[in-house]
């Protein structure tokens, strides 16, 4: 396994432990209850588990022997025949012939402008109606399937809460089953055609599409993940302790901010690129060697964006310490990091939320930026940001070359607006005066 991998496991365990504390009690289980009250929240959390379990697929690697061989994920062994297969160059979508004339020498001689036949095109080829139908079979054996243990895990969920969640339930079980009926038929087509057509090289944009939403997972999770520890720490102590201590940490991210973003990022990508050059003992593969640079990258965008959660924290801070709650902590002679454990963090909390889901959808975003200007991942990493620095050439050509840019947008998309979606949600769940409002509703219908 990679490096990255051990991160995004580890990150995905993590989620499962906090969801399991939180529904030990009864509000914690009323919390998830108003997350599931809106459907398009309810679709943001299949979808997000969507992109997780393509992450987690993508994130378990067999260790590779020699640098010149790089062994598949789980993810590169499910994907379908055609998305596997390497054309000369571009192909359109659902096209079987080439999208490019290549001279071709006939057999008076002579050369002939053609286009040639792709390698996965064959005169047996099934239609596309076959293929979507096989796809609906194979979708509604799947649906069934799931739809068995579905019923087992609700009939336990409702005995331990006590609660019935039959309109969310249904939802989300729709919502699943619609989203594995149109998997099922993508993967039925993508044996046979190149559904998003090739690149230049003739790679699938299929698989590269797919495979992009590990990096911008990590990207967004890692990133975020550290820059949180700094923000937070400094946050609360220069809003609780003052003095010296508020002054020195203004100093830092007051420094650190009037720096131009685009250029500190840059600047260290540009130095990590620099130590992996002079160390090459560090990596075995080309593959671990663009992990250690993603995770650089990572590094690099947390620790350089913390400054303005840290900066509201340190504002809410001032304020909760004015509170009557906090002098009678200091009369009980508690330990400052107690009152700051127990009664200033948690009532941060939904500033640091909101700002984890903006962060998480603008580090993202900044990928695919800093690829474009060729200081982001690794050439050989598959992104999204690489994917658009690639194809931003073809959209001047003639006939135009759209589909890679418009499958990175698209995905890309999806991602950003679902966090955001799942996000205000939970900001909504853990806000106090919505969750009473919500019981209040509650006990009014029953």
């Amino acid at each position: 396994m990679l490096l990255s991998d051990y991160f995004i496991w580890t990150f995905a365990l993590l989620i499962v432990f906090v969801i399991a504390w939180q529904t030990r009690t009864q509000i914690g289980k009323n919390r998830w209850l108003i997350i599931a009250q809106k459907k398009s929240t309810i679709m943001a959390m299949v979808m997000l588990v969507f992109f997780m379990g393509i992450t987690l697929l993508d994130s378990l690697h067999v260790h590779a022997s020699s640098i010149e061989h790089d062994h598949p994920s789980l993810l590169d062994l499910a994907f379908p025949k055609a998305a596997q297969v390497t054309e000369t160059s571009y192909s359109a979508p659902l096209s079987t012939h080439s999208y490019q004339a290549q001279l071709i020498l006939n057999k008076q001689g002579s050369f002939q402008s053609r286009f040639p036949a792709l390698k996965i095109s064959h005169p047996h080829m099934p239609t596309l109606f076959t293929l979507v139908s096989n796809g609906i079979l194979w979708g509604l054996i799947s649906v069934t399937a799931i739809f068995c243990i579905s019923l087992v895990c609700r009939n336990c969920i409702k005995r331990q809460w006590r609660l019935s969640l039959s309109p969310s339930w249904r939802f989300t079980w729709c919502v699943t089953a619609i989203l594995l009926l149109l998997g099922s038929i993508v993967y039925q087509i993508a044996n046979t055609y190149h559904i998003l057509g090739t690149d230049q090289v003739g790679q699938d944009i299929l698989s590269q599409t797919i495979k992009s939403i590990r990096t911008g997972v990590i990207i967004g999770t890692l990133s975020t993940l550290s820059m949180l520890p700094l923000a937070i720490v400094c946050g609360l102590l220069a809003g609780y302790c003052r003095g010296w201590v508020d002054d020195a940490i203004q100093y830092v991210y007051t420094t650190l901010s009037a720096i131009p973003g685009v250029l500190l990022i840059s600047a260290g990508i540009l130095v990590m690129q620099s130590q992996l050059q002079h160390h090459p003992s560090w990596f075995h593969t080309l593959e671990q060697r663009a992990d250690i640079r993603l995770v650089g990258l990572c590094l690099i965008l947390g620790l350089s964006s913390w400054a303005n959660l840290c900066r509201l924290i340190r504002a809410e801070t001032l304020k909760i310490k004015s509170l009557d709650y906090i002098a009678a902590a200091r009369l009980l002679t508690l330990p400052f990091w107690r009152i700051l454990a127990r009664h200033v963090l948690p009532n941060c909390m939904h500033l640091i939320l909101i700002t984890i889901a903006l962060d998480f959808s603008g580090l993202v975003l900044a990928e695919a930026v800093l690829s474009y200007v060729g200081v982001g991942v690794d050439p050989t990493t598959a992104s999204w940001g690489n994917i658009i620095n690639t194809a931003r050439l073809e959209m001047a050509r003639e006939p135009i070359v759209w589909w890679p840019l418009l499958a990175a947008m698209v995905v890309m998309f999806l991602l950003v607006l679902s966090a955001n979606i799942f996000s205000d949600a939970l900001r909504d769940a853990l806000d106090p005066r919505m969750r009473s409002s919500h019981l209040n509703q509650k006990e009014g219908a029953s």
